[in-house]
């Protein structure tokens, strides 16, 4: 068995004996890793400004926030929101619009760089997940 083999194994027994709470935060923290790891690949053989507005163009909320702004949303459409939620909802929209202005200038910059046009940029980028509909 070879080294890495052998690690997965552990890993494996220990998410294992990790209660609920603990084994959402277990596989949030993996997901983190993951995602760097694809992106750390996607990204070798790139410039580094490349790299830096890839970073913005790929940066989203987090699994957790995104669930929160789920929560936050779904508040406000049943009018059962308190006016501090509901502050947190517009701080979240604010983050996102400002997020989403970046992600727009980086992928203008980025399609500049490699003289492609935006449209396949935008295509090669649409997120999966909208965070505002």
């Amino acid at each position: 068995m070879t080294v890495t083999t052998e690690i997965r194994q552990r890993a494996i027994e220990l998410l294992e004996q990790l209660p609920g709470e603990s084994l959402i935060k277990a596989v949030e923290f993996l997901e983190v890793l993951s995602h760097e790891s694809l992106q750390l690949s996607q990204t070798q053989g790139y410039s580094i400004s490349e790299v830096a507005l890839l970073q913005i163009i790929q940066h989203r909320l987090s699994f957790e926030q995104q669930n929160r702004l789920s929560y936050l949303r779904e508040q406000n459409e049943n009018e059962e929101i308190t006016e501090i939620e509901y502050q947190e909802l517009l701080t979240y929209i604010d983050r996102i619009e400002q997020q989403d202005a970046e992600r727009v200038q980086a992928l203008i910059q980025l399609a500049q760089l490699r003289q492609v046009d935006l449209n396949v940029l935008i295509n090669q980028f649409s997120p999966t997940d909208i965070n505002l509909t």
